[in-house]
């Protein structure tokens, strides 16, 4: 490095030495002319200008050069010249001829004269969109031969003005340059090509602000909308798993359009969501799902998240902001990361259409392993008989079916210059792999871009209608589960016989439950007879209104406004027919319905200032305000049935019996709030960015402290444009782009809940009577806050082949929302704290190489994540305001978690153990099991992992492309308590393996099988896993066929193959440990008989035309 410094500095001196010694030539060449005094005398007629023009040579004794040709034939009628300057007479020949000369020392030149063209200033405008019409933010336009410039906005516009015939140049980071002649057009699309790969393009940032990306000073990654469609998923979050770095994705466990947890940079809340926050076209959407549960319950009913039922194939793009100082403008819930949501819309050109159709098949990916050589004894439903003649055939996989899914859409996009609609349509219909479980999803969507008022006006309006059907949709639990018979099934009786699930009952009229083995003491039912008569049909109808104007009052300073209406309306039945187990219903059966609604309101105004000063400075300001609305309201009545069985209608339910609930609280959430934003650059090299936001929720109103004010700070600098051109142009084949960023931000969340301040406490009506409230209120609720700083680099190396991104972070969350019971007659049962500090530090890496090779193409990107969480202080001197005495906080059970101080929030722990007698030891006595007893809790692992990891290559060849992808993860534990349950029951391979052998050891005591595993049953430490797997996680092979083998009428034709979880490559624990029964914060690492995640195989078709 130091010899190209000194290259360039010798460089220097040398052209410094060079313009010297010229300066000085010059002046001698004017001394030298201006001692030539000679004197010219020319009389005659009718002389041409050539014969002139050698008297003059020939007199002055000095060169003359000039063309013959251009002055053959030209004649002087009369050339009278006496005694004059060499000046002068050239003046008199060449009077009245276009011809003009040059004086150099001895040395006369004559030229024929430019003609004279009068240069007019045209006021230039135009765009520049890279190759797919995206517009490119930051794009450098000059004018050949002066100094006039300027740069492009956030919408790729430019104004400029330039002389007809002049020349732009308009050059861009990672495209190549060009040059645009002005030619009589006032208006200029400028397309630009990669030089070999994209360095920088247009990112939406917070509240739809678009900028530029490499001014970004936080970690922000793109998906395209063809990465999350080349392999179909009702929940195209599924999709981005192994992606992205800094993202932990697990899918619940209830198949097709089910939620997805989605936490970016570890679990900062502990009493509230730690999924992020989902923003479509700028504005945040309400992303209704139910969270809770921490996958123990009995009955895990399942469902889908708002976010599950967009259609993928709307989508252009997804960002990924996976800190919050990347959408601090956004508030109380930008302390998890946003995943930005840019959808598609119409476009310039004739109408075009879009079809794609894929058929998907799945199966049962990680299973239990079973045994099928012991039997069980008459009268027991437990599988610890003898060995059986002969092995059993039927396998607990052969309940389920191949799942299908059929995935349908189209869109048309069509358009002039000022206004172009986008139209779509799609429908998802999915069988599950449990019988009866069923999936079906419709969407439609009308998008229109309109401009008025000479293209100043811009109005974009949207309008979309999602329709959803589930049927029987559940992730755990032993109620209404059919793999909890399938699984616990005797191994010695007939289960094809319990295909016939019901038998007719002549007394009673009607159909009864058939089921060999009965409750099996877990209230176990016959599989089909939960999938076939326990029906829990649900249906959803969203409507969503979308709304943006903008009004452009000059080139630089525009004002919008936006609204967005989400209104999603449910409905739920539970129908129980007669001789369902008497747990859950009486001899005629059950029925229960239930309506929610959910609505979202949001508006806001925004000042956008967008300028260029000085040619090396670009300030963008934007200001605003926004309000937005949650209102939930649910309502539902149910009970058994009272005359007639199996007639669900609320007639039939017995009102003494019956339940009246409020599934959605009725809750309203409301917040307004005032925002800034200023980046300011410095020769596109360095950016710096300042935000502020300002929220008023309602969780806060009457506290002391109603306003929660968030700040955020940014810095980057892009070192390859601050160093000098010829320092770039030498180190380009080695390190072409290199940027440092770094940014500090403190965002906020108000309390959880709402009803808690002064004022604001409802009470709930209860059979008549007011109900009295449970919480003691406060009035000094403060937000949740989180600070939080990164810094980081983004690189491209080797000619753009190689790409380098890592970013390290660190946050603190405090002001936790902490429970405390109550105790005493005030009639209070609990406080809430606010207290404690949760840490979370981690590295996100993303290496990429990508290279063409002639027509061949190879590309991979590796990611790497890891977060470290750790509870840095929790309350230990927190005081009761009814007696004055501490509260001790120090340690707080939720579940099988633990949170203490200096632990992590994810910690699992034991509280029970084998018993132990007086002097410590362990009892036992051949055909008993040994008792178990409490004990101080102990930690037994943790749910996060140490990693995450994904690795993805990408191959083409001409119209050829094939995808695979690898992930894992590294670290943490999961507990299955299903086999718990399978070795207890006897029906699991380790178990008839202990058989085999004899025996168990319990330390140093052998113990009989079915004594041991009675005894660990209800012990989790027996059944902690390493959550370590690595798998083949996606395969997609695809080809494109030229448009000639179809006359060019169909376009684009693409066939692809794709499978996903082909292959699990290593895991050690009995089920997949990437499943989850709960998205909610402590629902991860147990399995209590969940669904078993799903391998799946699938074609699919696209074509335009």
């Amino acid at each position: 490095m130091l010899q190209i410094y000194e290259k360039i500095a010798e460089q220097i001196v040398h052209k410094r030495v060079f313009l010297t010694f010229l300066s000085l030539l010059l002046l001698i060449q004017t001394q030298v002319f201006a001692q030539n005094n000679s004197k010219i005398t020319i009389q005659k007629k009718n002389i041409t200008v050539i014969e002139a023009l050698k008297t003059v040579e020939k007199q002055s004794k000095m060169s003359i050069n000039y063309s013959d040709s251009e002055l053959r034939g030209k004649e002087i009628a009369n050339l009278n010249l006496q005694n004059v300057a060499v000046s002068t007479a050239l003046d008199a020949i060449l009077t009245g001829m276009d011809f003009t000369y040059q004086i150099q020392k001895n040395y006369i030149i004559i030229t024929a004269k430019k003609p004279t063209v009068i240069q007019t200033v045209r006021n230039i405008k135009g765009k520049v969109v890279d190759e797919s019409g995206e517009p490119l933010i930051g794009v450098n336009i000059s004018v050949e031969g002066n100094l006039t410039g300027t740069i492009t906005d956030f919408d790729g516009n430019f104004a400029i003005k330039a002389l007809a015939n002049s020349t732009l140049k308009v050059s861009y980071v990672g495209y190549t340059t060009q040059q645009v002649v002005v030619s009589q057009k006032d208006f200029y699309l400028i397309t630009m090509k990669p030089d070999t790969e994209v360095l920088d393009e247009v990112v939406v940032t917070a509240l739809g602000i678009k900028r530029s990306e490499k001014a970004l000073s936080y970690n922000v990654q793109k998906v395209a909308g063809d990465e999350l469609t080349a392999i179909k998923d009702a929940n195209f979050m599924n999709s981005l798993n192994g992606k992205v770095a800094g993202v932990n994705i697990q899918r619940r466990a209830s198949g097709v359009g089910g939620s997805t947890r989605v936490v970016m940079r570890g679990n900062k809340s502990i009493a509230g969501d730690n999924n992020v926050l989902y923003v479509v076209d700028g504005m945040p959407i309400g992303n209704q799902a139910n969270r809770e549960g921490d996958g123990s319950a009995f009955d895990s009913k399942s469902s889908g998240e708002g976010i599950a039922n967009f259609n993928p194939d709307d989508i252009e793009s997804i960002s990924v902001l996976t800190g919050p100082s990347a959408a601090a403008l956004y508030g109380a819930s930008a302390a998890n990361g946003v995943i930005l949501i840019n959808t598609k819309k119409g476009k310039e050109g004739v109408l075009r259409v879009n079809v794609a159709s894929a058929l998907e098949f799945s199966n049962p990916f990680v299973l239990p392993r079973f045994q099928n050589v012991y039997g069980n004894s008459d009268g027991s439903y437990f599988s610890w008989g003898d060995k059986l003649d002969t092995p059993a055939t039927w396998e607990p996989k052969d309940f389920y079916r191949t799942g299908t899914m059929y995935t349908n859409s189209f869109n048309l996009s069509v358009g002039s210059e000022k206004n172009q609609t986008y139209i779509s349509g799609a429908a998802v219909n999915s069988n599950g792999v449990v019988e009866n479980n069923k999936y079906n999803r419709y969407n439609i969507t009308f998008r229109n871009t309109a401009k008025f008022l000479t293209d100043r006006l811009t109005l974009d309006f949207s309008a979309s209608y999602v329709r959803e059907y589930y049927n029987n949709m559940i992730s755990s639990g032993v109620y209404f589960n059919p793999t909890v018979g399938i699984y616990l099934y005797p191994r010695g009786m007939n289960f094809g016989a319990e295909k016939y699930f019901e038998r007719y009952d002549k007394e009673l009229g009607y159909n009864v439950q058939s089921w060999a083995p009965g409750s099996m003491g877990v209230e176990a039912q016959n599989p089909y007879w939960v999938a076939y008569r326990n029906i829990r049909p649900e249906t959803k109808d969203r409507y969503i209104f979308y709304g943006n104007l903008k009004y452009d009052i000059t080139d630089y300073l525009n004002v919008s406004g936006r609204f967005r209406l989400d209104n999603t309306y449910s409905e739920k039945e539970d129908k129980r027919y007669a001789s369902t187990a008497s747990t859950f219903a009486n001899t005629n059966g059950r029925y229960a319905y239930s309506n929610e609604s959910f609505r979202q309101k949001y508006a806001d105004i925004m000042v956008n200032f967008d300028k260029q000063f000085a040619d090396i400075y670009h300030a963008t300001i934007n200001v605003g305000s926004s309000f937005e609305e949650y209102d939930t309201k649910g309502h539902g009545y149910g009970g058994d049935l009272l005359l007639i069985p199996n007639k669900f209608t609320y007639g039939n339910v017995n009102p003494a019996v019956a339940t009246v609930s409020e599934t959605g609280g009725d809750s309203r959430k409301r917040n307004f709030a005032t925002f800034g934003s200023a980046e300011l650059s410095w020769k596109s090299a360095v950016y710096l960015t300042l935000t502020g936001r300002a929220d008023r929720p309602s969780q806060l109103v009457n506290s002391k402290n109603e306003w929660i004010f968030y700040p955020s700070v940014g810095l980057s600098a892009i070192f390859t444009e601050l160093i000098s051109p010829e320092l770039r142009e030498s180190i380009s084949p080695v390190l072409s782009f290199l940027k440092v960023r770094g940014s500090f931000t403190e965002v906020g969340s108000p309390i959880s809940f709402t009803g808690l301040t002064p004022g604001t406490i409802t009470h709930k009506l209860e059979n008549g009577t007011v109900a009295p409230f449970e919480y003691y209120p406060l009035s000094d609720f403060q937000a949740e806050r989180t600070r939080s700083y990164e810094i980081g680099i983004d690189s491209r190396w080797f000619n753009n082949t190689v790409s380098l991104g890592i970013t390290y972070y660190h946050s603190n969350t405090y002001n936790q929302l902490l429970k405390a019971d109550l105790l005493g007659t005030s009639g209070y049962k609990y406080l809430y704290v606010q207290a404690g500090d949760v840490q979370n530090r981690g590295l996100e890496l993303t290496l990429g190489y990508d290279h063409n090779f002639g027509d061949f193409n190879y590309n991979t990107t590796f990611t790497a994540t890891t977060n470290q969480n750790k509870l840095k202080k929790l309350p230990t001197n927190a005081i009761n305001p009814l007696t004055g005495l501490p509260l001790d906080l120090s340690d707080i059970k939720i579940g099988r978690f633990r949170l203490r101080e200096g632990g992590e929030i994810g910690a699992l722990y034991a509280d029970r153990r084998v018993e132990r007698n007086e002097e410590g030891y362990v009892s036992y006595t051949p055909g008993q099991a040994i008792p178990t007893e409490t004990t101080t809790p102990y930690k037994i692992g943790t749910v996060n992992p140490k990693w995450n990891l994904g690795w993805r290559h990408g191959f083409s060849y001409k119209g050829f492309t094939a995808n695979v992808l690898f992930t894992a993860r590294i670290g943490g534990n999961v507990i299955s308590k299903t086999q718990a349950y399978l070795d207890r029951f006897g029906v699991s391979e380790v178990s008839a393996l202990a058989r085999k052998q004899g025996y168990v050891m319990l330390g140093n005591i052998k113990m009989q099988p079915e004594d041991y595993y009675t005894t660990v049953q209800d012990l989790d430490a027996y059944y902690v896993y390493s959550a370590t797997n690595v798998r083949l996680q996606e395969v997609n092979i695809g080809y494109t066929f030229p448009d000639r083998w179809f006359g060019n009428v169909m376009k684009g034709v693409t066939f692809s193959m794709y499978g996903t979880n082909l292959w699990m490559i290593y895991n050690k624990a009995p089920f997949d440990p990437e499943l989850t029964a709960s998205t909610g914060t402590f629902g991860q690492g147990y399995d209590y008989f969940m669904l078993p995640s799903n391998r799946t195989y699938g074609f699919s078709l696209k074509f335009a035309f």
